[in-house]
């Protein structure tokens, strides 16, 4: 797999389309940080971990609807291996004049756009959730 990452945004987004309560992906740091930040704004319920028949590690996501309406309209990845985009504080757009968020790969850790704004750090664009 190219881009784990990219994999874990698509399993999100298809997994909410099809109404499944939860999104099982393979584990990694990144992944729970995004998890995390998701979870903080009110995109999905909850995460936790768990281990598959092979004894693998990995991310469980309970899914968040709303009026039977998926709480993640949409979600897109931005920064992509062949195509590294990275922001300063002050170059980081709105999404959809604030009503989504940006998740970014700063030097503190997974921040969202708010946040890199107020500690006026940029880095990697991770992805954009609305």
């Amino acid at each position: 797999m190219t881009d784990p990452i990219s994999d874990f945004l698509t399993r999100l987004r298809n997994a909410s389309k099809a109404r499944r309560e939860e999104c099982v992906a393979p584990y990694s740091k990144l992944k729970e940080g995004l998890a995390a930040i998701l979870k903080a704004e009110g995109y999905v319920a909850g995460y936790s971990t768990g281990a598959d028949e092979l004894g693998h590690k990995t991310l469980v996501v309970k899914l968040k609807y709303v009026d039977s309406a998926p709480a993640i309209t949409g979600i897109r990845r931005m920064s992509t291996p062949g195509r590294r985009l990275y922001c300063r504080s002050g170059e980081i757009a709105l999404v959809l004049n604030g009503l989504g968020i940006s998740i970014l790969s700063t030097s503190k850790g997974l921040l969202k756009d708010q946040d890199c704004r107020r500690h006026k750090l940029g880095g990697e664009l991770i992805c954009n959730v609305w």
